[in-house]
């Protein structure tokens, strides 16, 4: 986390790079789990406590420069999908199909998030070497 308004959306972008970082680990763990009997899919909640934190405001750089006054209250939170739920007589409630979806749905998030940071330094570079 860098300290200053100036990154306020590098932060805010950062830290849901790491929450769609922690879900490809939680999916990866659940394709890995699909034959383990009794074992429930684990996902993660970030995208609402995102939008929580950041509603309310009229403005969205005020509600980012809020967000990043405490960026602990970003973290994601994992919990057991469908716990009563299972696919097959053995308790097991994931489905490989949907996992892939999953993953390469969350892939595609992180590139972007990516990607965004990584505009954000090209923008912060240009005005500081003066290229506008």
């Amino acid at each position: 986390m860098i300290n200053t308004d100036v990154y306020n959306y590098i932060n805010i972008l950062d830290k849901a790079a790491d929450a769609s970082n922690f879900r490809q680990e939680l999916i990866s763990n659940n394709i890995a789990n699909v034959d383990t009997p009794h074992y429930k899919r684990k996902d993660l909640n970030f995208e609402n406590i995102l939008q929580a934190e950041l509603g309310g405001e009229r403005s969205l750089y005020q509600a980012v420069k809020n967000a990043n006054e405490d960026l602990e209250t970003l973290d994601p939170q994992v919990y057991t999908d469908n716990s009563s739920l299972s696919y097959r007589v053995d308790g097991n409630n994931v489905d490989i199909n949907t996992e892939a979806a999953y993953l390469a749905e969350n892939q595609i998030k992180y590139n972007t998030l990516i990607s965004l940071m990584n505009q954000e330094f090209g923008r912060y570079k240009n005005v500081l070497s003066g290229n506008s």
